[in-house]
């Protein structure tokens, strides 16, 4: 061996022995270390609060978006859908409502009526997968009805009557009669203000729904149109022109009077008003749903309505005064729009399971 390789030799030699004391110690720290953040870890309880507990309404439904148009695709299969389902359990929903069988040319079910009417044909049949989903974990799933587009391009909800006539009776047959967990109908036209053919819609659409399955519960989830309605695609956060609480109380006093006898519930979407406004105008929501008979819910939105980006999971707080809000009104039930996308843990979203950590702690849920 070379005199300079012997010395190359030597040094690694003397390297490695070092290491070799070293290394022990340093592993043996290491152990310790995670050791320590574990045990730190399991006595953590959650975060101290400053508000009281458990002091808003629980969520206890949650409508299922997979006909959208403003909200990414998660692309789950059933394997993420049971999933999610078992999430919504843990904490209290027993309600599921898919938002829409369709919308425009998109579609939830292979609806023949649909498909000959120039609609696509689904790869998967979702609305039998959530049907049997909600029996499996014991949940009420209310099947929300077509929406052609023609609404919002036209801005006259009679458009939605025709199409409709023939989806209640097909789903009714080829899926309410074979599923226990079929529970009721989302008549799912959306409106804020005396709409134009709304009352008639909502009517014919609601008699037809009950007549058809013996009497099963229908609800609307209309907005409010606060000062945060404003288009989605555009860049304002807010306007001026929001309903002031009288003109809300007498509007939807004249479209309650119409429709009451066929909508079981309403269900006002929660985020197009301030925090501040929210007493006033959930104590008219409750007062006219009383009047006529109706259950009062809301559907308070797990999405943040403040920001300039759409759409992202709410802050915690945010959804918390909504939640109080409904309780001191004495509403009857929440649901939200929506879980899967803005408190699942499995969201595509990061701050949806956060969201969920936070929503736990608050209702105390183990």
């Amino acid at each position: 061996m070379k005199t300079n390789d012997r010395r190359d030799f030597l040094k690694k030699a003397a390297l490695a022995g070092a290491s070799a004391l070293v290394a022990p110690s340093l592993f043996g720290f290491e152990k310790r270390e995670s050791s320590v953040l574990s045990t730190s870890m399991e006595s953590f309880s959650g975060s101290k609060l400053l508000v009281p507990q458990k002091n808003g309404l629980k969520i206890t439904g949650t409508f299922l978006d997979e006909i959208s148009h403003d909200i990414p695709h998660q692309n789950w299969g059933e394997k993420e859908w049971e999933l999610d389902f078992r999430h919504m359990k843990s904490i209290g929903i027993d309600t599921v409502i898919m938002i829409r069988s369709g919308y425009r040319k998109f579609m939830t079910y292979p609806s023949k009526y649909l498909l000959n009417k120039g609609c696509y044909m689904p790869s998967v049949d979702l609305l039998d997968m959530f049907l049997r989903l909600a029996e499996k974990y014991g949940m009420k799933f209310y099947f929300g009805l077509y929406d052609s587009g023609k609404y919002w391009d036209t801005g006259d909800l009679s458009w939605e009557i025709e199409d409709n006539k023939y989806v209640i009776d097909e789903v009714w047959k080829n899926y309410g009669e074979k599923y226990k967990s079929f529970g009721g109908w989302y008549i799912s036209g959306e409106i804020s203000r005396k709409t134009k053919g709304a009352i008639g819609a909502f009517r014919a659409m609601g008699k037809q729904c009950k007549d058809v399955s013996g009497g099963l519960p229908t609800f609307i989830s209309p907005w409010i149109d606060g000062k945060k309605a404003v288009m989605a695609s555009g860049s304002n956060l807010t306007k001026a022109n929001a309903i002031s609480v009288e003109e809300h109380e007498k509007e939807w006093n004249e479209i309650f009077d119409g429709i009451h006898d066929v909508v079981d519930a309403c269900a006002f979407q929660d985020g197009h008003i301030d925090y501040d406004e929210l007493d006033a105008f959930f104590a008219v929501n409750k007062k006219l749903a009383d009047r006529y008979g109706m259950q009062c819910w809301t559907n308070a939105e797990s999405f943040d309505r403040d920001m300039p980006i759409n759409f992202f999971p709410i802050k915690f707080d945010k959804l918390r005064m909504k939640l109080e809000a409904a309780q001191r009104a004495g509403y009857d039930k929440a649901i939200t729009f929506e879980f899967s996308h803005f408190m699942s843990p499995q969201s595509a979203y990061l701050q949806a399971g956060h969201l969920y950590d936070r929503y736990k702690e608050y209702f105390q849920i183990k």
